[in-house]
Parts: C-alpha cells; sequence; structure tokens
C-alpha cells in the first residue's frame, strides 16, 4: 500500500474550547431542579424510583455510578441528585485525591445522608481506591500509622453516605470498585429534539432571541452533547450580535457555525483531521490507535476521548480486531464537503 512521503500535520486546538468564563457561563446554564433536567428518560426514571424509595425508608440512597461520554449531564446529575434528597454535596476528582491521607479527611468531615461525589473516578490511584472499598462497604476505614512491631491500625467510623462516582472510561475501573456500586447507569448521547429543547432552554436564560429553524441546526451540529450544544449557542450569540441585530436565525447561526469550522455532521477539523489521516494516510485503515497517534502527532488519550466517542456514534468510524476503519458514510460525507469545504469551513475561527 503506496503512503504519502510525510506524515499529516498535527492536530489544531478545537476552535470552540471552552475557556474559564465559559465554564462559569456553563454553570448558570445547569437544571436548578431534577424534573428540569433533560433527556436520558430511562435514568432519570430509575433515579427518580431509586431517590423516592430512599426518602420513603429514611436511608441514604445506594452508591451510584454515572458513565459516558464528556458533557452529557454527570455532575449536572449528581448534584441535582444530592438537591432532590437534601443532601449536602462534596465534591472532587479522582487525580485530586493523591494520597490515602486526603481521602480520609474528606470521608471523615461527611455528615449523615451527605453525598460525596467523584468525578472521573476511574483514575484514582490503587492505594486510594482500596481504602474506599470498606468505607463504601461497611462505612469504616483502618489507617496504618507506624511500621514494624510498632505498628497500630485505628479505625475510623464513618456516617452512612452515598458515593457517586463519574468516568468516562467506564472499562478503566477495576471489577472490585465497579462491583461495590449499587446502580451503575450509563449516559447516551442526546437525540437532535433533545438538544433543541435544550438549546431554547439555554436561549431562554441567556435573553437570546432563536429562531426554531436556526435551534434545529445548532442542535444537528452538537455532537449529541449538552456541554456542546450550550457552547455552539454561545459562539453563535457572539456571531450575531457583531454580524448581525443580536437575532438567531437559520442562515446567522449556519455562518457562525461555518466560521467555527463546524460542518454538517457536526465535526469540526480535529475530527476531520483523524478521518482523512485514517482515509488519505493509511488507504481507509485498519489503523492501530498508536500509529494513529503517532501519524497526527497527538496524545492516545485524546484521540480515544474526545474524538472517537462521536465518531463511533455517528457511524463514521468502526473500531475491528485489527485497528480503526473509516466507514463508507465517512467517505460519502467527504464527498459532500468536497465542493463546499473552501468556502465554508476555512474561513478562520
Amino acid at each position: 500500500m503506496s503512503k504519502p512521503a510525510t506524515p499529516p500535520p498535527p492536530l489544531l486546538p478545537r476552535p470552540a474550547e471552552e475557556n474559564d468564563d465559559d465554564r462559569i457561563l456553563n454553570l448558570s446554564l445547569r437544571p436548578k431542579r431534577f424534573e428540569d433536567f433533560i433527556g436520558q428518560g430511562q435514568v432519570k426514571e430509575n433515579l427518580g424510583v431509586a431517590i423516592q424509595a430512599a426518602k420513603r425508608r429514611s436511608e441514604p440512597l445506594e452508591h451510584l455510578l454515572l458513565a459516558g461520554p464528556p458533557g452529557l449531564g454527570k455532575t449536572s446529575l449528581a448534584h441535582l441528585i444530592a438537591s432532590e434528597i437534601g443532601a449536602k454535596i462534596t465534591a472532587t476528582s479522582g487525580p485530586a485525591i493523591e494520597r490515602a491521607g486526603d481521602l480520609i479527611g474528606i470521608l471523615t468531615n461527611l455528615g449523615k445522608g451527605d453525598v460525596l461525589f467523584i468525578d472521573e473516578i476511574h483514575r484514582l490511584s490503587k492505594v486510594v481506591e482500596e481504602f474506599l472499598y470498606p468505607a463504601m462497604e461497611n462505612f469504616e476505614i483502618d489507617f496504618i500509622i507506624d511500621k514494624g512491631p510498632f505498628a497500630k491500625t485505628i479505625k475510623f467510623h464513618l456516617k452512612r453516605f452515598t458515593l457517586i462516582g463519574a468516568t468516562t472510561r467506564a472499562g478503566l475501573l477495576s471489577n472490585p470498585l465497579r462491583s461495590r456500586f449499587g446502580m451503575v447507569y450509563h449516559l447516551e448521547f442526546y437525540k437532535p429534539e433533545e438538544l433543541v429543547e435544550v438549546i431554547r432552554r439555554s436561549a431562554k436564560i441567556l435573553g437570546v432571541t432563536l429562531e426554531p429553524a436556526a435551534a434545529q441546526v445548532i442542535a444537528a451540529r452538537s455532537r449529541g452533547t449538552p456541554r456542546i450544544a450550550n457552547r455552539l449557542l454561545r459562539r453563535v450569540r457572539d456571531y450575531a450580535q457583531v454580524k448581525t441585530s443580536g437575532a438567531i436565525s437559520r442562515d446567522v447561526a449556519e455562518s457562525a457555525l461555518a466560521a467555527q469550522g463546524i460542518d454538517p455532521f457536526g465535526l469540526d477539523g480535529m475530527d476531520r483531521k483523524v478521518l482523512k489521516t485514517i482515509i488519505e494516510f493509511y488507504g481507509g485503515g485498519p489503523v492501530g490507535i498508536e500509529a494513529l497517534a503517532a501519524a497526527l502527532n497527538e496524545e492516545r488519550d485524546t484521540i480515544v476521548d474526545m474524538v472517537e466517542p462521536y465518531l463511533l456514534a455517528s457511524g463514521l468510524l468502526k473500531r475491528t480486531a485489527r485497528g480503526r476503519k473509516a466507514t463508507r458514510l465517512a467517505y460519502q460525507h467527504f464527498a459532500t464537503l468536497k465542493s463546499q469545504e473552501l468556502e465554508l469551513f476555512a474561513a478562520p475561527a
């Protein structure tokens, strides 16, 4: 198989990455009540039953694991659950808990029925994870001080709490940790009509005039993810305020998203470059993830976590035993873009 003499250029940063102001604004767009949470119908229904049952028994909610790609509402759900059961929530992340002592400090400060939310829980160190096992099962932890013949075990009795873990890489969770969760739910990508509802709600909060057709355009290019839908809405709002009267019509939305490099399938420059590399550099695949990452001069985890989930879900990419392959739909997509690509997606963001 013939290959180009030089590898493709490295990936460019996504044009619409969130900055600190975006993150703060995104917090204001989160639902404040459990019933206001849009989408994930089956998960929401099952959680509602579990919450009501726990409240009737006057017991803390069972430990809960939420899995799924970034931006689907895992953190929002955790806070809404805590609000629904009237509990205080303590939020942290796997990488932030570096030592067992950090975890002990957090656990001993939890009150009865409180919620401990650990984002990216699959990134807990093995030592910290093993301290978590007895805390989840028996609500106690054993801490060893000193060494050798002077070693002593101190037992900490904890108040009954609820652990909510969130992960984007459920396969990296160890079996002992996964088995200690009483409820495990996987959040799915949103349907376009659900994203339209999310966008309309956010536009109302932001005070933006948004035509129904414009909401559909933004939803179709939001990669099935509410966080991306809200981010694109803010970028379209900026464009409308500078280039037009401020109202967002279908034409304004399409022009704004084209300026951001977002094509009608919701792909950005990074997505297209990954697919093009597989198609042009590796003849459509299969190609191993390590080889693909090396060709793109990009971290393996960046491709696996940020790019692949949507490409796989949308049918543009598939995994095989021998590696990644571009599908017929990917070829069709690029053929459709061929005549429009330079005009629509080469404009600076």
